[in-house]
């Protein structure tokens, strides 16, 4: 699937910010829900954020909650996430993720269609 491409991944300090950048050709972007999941090494993958076509919903994982930010722009069809205060176990692949409820990222935290994933690496 070629509909959703991240970007902005990339190695930081801890206590850092890092901004990543999905981009989605979905014709149906201005309507999805997006989330963003992360898989750490030797990890299940895990929820992180998700928000709603209209941006009147939002969801964190417990983990990130308070530091990293979801947003998106319909006008440019990306999703935000910004992450600060970073720590090593934010250490993760991080994969863009779109669906048609928000209820389905959010809550039952999977989508349908899912970028390939970047790399996030924090260091000490």
């Amino acid at each position: 699937q070629v509909e959703l491409v991240e970007s902005g991944g990339g190695s930081v300090q801890a206590g850092g910010s890092l901004n990543l950048s999905c981009r989605s050709s979905r014709s149906t972007f201005s309507k999805d829900a997006m989330g963003w999941f992360r898989q750490a090494p030797g990890k299940e993958r895990e929820f992180v954020a998700a928000i709603s076509w209209e941006s009147l919903s939002r969801y964190y994982g417990d983990s990130v909650k308070g530091r990293f930010t979801i947003s998106r722009d319909n006008a440019k069809n990306t999703v935000y996430l910004n992450m600060n205060e970073l720590k090593p176990e934010d250490t993760a692949v991080y994969y863009c993720a779109a669906d048609t409820f928000i209820r389905t990222v959010g809550i039952d935290h999977t989508a349908r269609f899912w970028g390939q994933g970047i790399q996030v690496t924090v260091s000490s």
